[in-house]
C-alpha cells in the first residue's frame, strides 16, 4: 500500500533522527567493551599476583633468615590486599558501567522518542498546508471558490503561498469573467449587425409608402398612417442603435474637451422642463478619443436622466480633473435605481421601459471602456441616481489592426 505524503515525510524525519542516535549508542557500547582500561588493568594485576604466589610457593623459606621471612610475609600480605582492592574496584567498575549503560540507553530511548515526536510534528506542519494547497488547486480546476480565511498553519512561506494562490485564483476568475463577457458582447454585436441590416431593408419602402399615402389618403386613414409612421420611426431608431452597437469608431482619435461637450449637450439636448446646474472645476478636461461615440454616450446618459425625472426637475452636471483623466458626473433627482437592477444596468437588452431597447447604457459602457475609462452608478443623496464617467487623458494603445469598440 502506497504511503501518504505525510507518512513519507514522517518516515524520513524519523530515520534521520533515530539512525544517528542508534549508531552512536552501538559505537559507544562496542568501544567500551573492546577498550575497557579497567578490565585491562585488573587482568595485569591478577597476572602479577598469580606470578607472585608461584614465586612464594617455590621459595624455600627454611633457608631464609628471620628478617627475610618477615619481609616475605609483608610482601604476601600487601599483594593479597592489593588483589582484594583490585577485585573491589573491578566490582565497582562493573556496577558503574552497567549503570552508565542503563542511563545511556534511557537517554538514547528518550532521544529516539523525541525524534519521533518531532518528526510527527514537523510532518504535520509540512503535510497539512501542502494537502490544503493541493485541495485548493482542485477548487481552482473545478471553478469552485476557495475556502474562507481562517487561522493559518505552517511556516510563513506557506502563508505567502496561500496568498499568492488566492491572488492567482482571483485573477483567473476575473480573466474568465472578462473573457465570457467579451465573447457575449461579440455575439451580441454580430446579432445586432444582422438585425439592423434586416430591419433597414423594409423600412425604406415603408416610409416611402407612408409619405405617398399621406398625400393621397382619406382623412379617416390619417390616424392609422400616424401609427405606422410612429412605429416605423421607432424601428428605425432601434435599427440605428443596433448599427451603433456593432460598429467600430472610424478615423483617427482627436482631442475632445469633455467640459465643452457637456456644456453643449446641456444647451441643446435638455427639454424646457429640466434645469441644469453645471459645475466645471478648474483643471484639464481634454482627452484623446473619438468625438462622435463619446457624444452619443454622454447624450444617452443625459437622456436616461431626463426620462428618470419624467422631463421635469433639475440635473446636477459636473466635469473635473481626476488623477490621470477627467471625471464627468450626471446626477438626477428621479426615483432612483433599485439595488437588484444595478448589477444588470449595463447588460445588453436589459430595460425597464416599455419602449426601451436595452442598448443605450450598453453602448455607453462599450464606448467608455473602449477609451480605457470606467463608468459607475450610485444613489444621489437627495434621491435619484448619479452616473460617473471617468476617461483617461490618453487613449490606451489598441491591438494591431484594432480600433476601440
Amino acid at each position: 500500500m502506497a504511503l501518504s505524503f505525510r507518512q513519507r515525510i514522517l518516515f524520513v524525519l524519523v530515520v534521520l533522527g533515530t539512525v544517528p542516535t542508534a549508531a552512536a549508542l552501538i559505537g559507544w557500547a562496542v568501544t567500551l567493551r573492546t577498550n575497557n582500561p579497567t578490565a585491562a588493568g585488573r587482568g595485569a594485576i591478577e597476572r602479577v599476583g598469580e606470578s607472585g604466589r608461584v614465586l612464594v610457593e617455590t621459595l624455600d623459606t627454611t633457608r631464609l633468615r628471620k628478617a627475610e621471612r618477615a619481609a616475605l610475609r609483608r610482601h604476601v600480605n600487601e599483594l593479597n590486599e592489593a588483589l582484594s582492592r583490585v577485585q573491589q574496584a573491578s566490582t565497582y567498575s562493573r556496577i558503574y558501567s552497567g549503570a552508565l549503560t542503563l542511563v545511556l540507553l534511557a537517554f538514547g530511548a528518550l532521544l529516539i522518542y523525541a525524534s519521533v515526536r518531532l518528526g510527527g510534528h514537523l510532518s504535520r506542519q509540512m503535510s497539512r498546508p501542502m494537502e490544503e494547497l493541493i485541495g485548493w488547486t482542485g477548487n481552482i480546476r473545478r471553478h469552485e471558490p476557495l475556502p474562507s480565511d481562517r487561522p493559518q498553519r505552517g511556516a510563513p512561506e506557506f502563508t505567502a503561498l496561500r496568498t499568492a494562490l488566492r491572488e492567482m485564483a482571483t485573477n483567473l476568475e476575473q480573466g474568465r469573467a472578462r473573457e465570457l463577457e467579451a465573447e457575449r458582447l461579440r455575439a451580441f454585436r454580430e446579432v445586432a449587425r444582422r438585425v439592423a441590416h434586416e430591419m433597414k431593408n423594409p423600412l425604406t419602402p415603408i416610409r416611402f409608402a407612408v409619405s405617398q399615402l399621406r398625400r393621397s389618403g382619406r382623412p379617416e386613414q390619417q390616424e392609422s398612417l400616424e401609427v405606422i409612421e410612429t412605429e416605423s420611426a421607432r424601428l428605425e431608431q432601434l435599427a440605428r442603435e443596433f448599427t451603433e452597437f456593432g460598429r467600430l469608431p472610424e478615423g483617427p482619435p482627436s482631442e475632445v474637451d469633455m467640459a465643452e461637450l457637456l456644456e453643449e449637450l446641456t444647451r441643446t439636448s435638455l427639454p424646457p422642463g429640466i434645469t441644469a446646474r453645471l459645475s466645471i472645476l478648474p483643471g484639464r478636461h481634454t482627452v484623446i478619443g473619438h468625438y462622435d461615440p463619446l457624444r452619443r454616450a454622454l447624450g444617452n446618459v443625459l437622456r436616461n436622466a431626463v426620462e428618470a425625472m419624467n422631463g421635469e426637475g433639475f440635473l446636477e452636471l459636473g466635469s473635473e480633473e481626476a488623477g490621470e483623466g477627467v471625471m464627468v458626473s450626471v446626477a438626477d433627482h428621479g426615483g432612483g435605481i433599485p439595488a437588484e437592477e444595478k448589477s444588470h444596468l449595463f447588460e445588453p437588452y436589459f430595460t425597464t421601459k416599455q419602449d426601451g431597447t436595452g442598448l443605450g447604457l450598453t453602448l455607453v459602457l462599450q464606448t467608455i471602456e473602449a477609451h480605457g475609462g470606467r463608468i459607475g452608478v450610485s444613489d444621489t443623496p437627495e434621491g435619484g441616481a448619479t452616473f460617473r464617467l471617468w476617461l483617461p487623458f490618453v487613449l490606451p494603445a489598441q491591438p494591431a489592426g484594432g480600433n476601440p469598440a
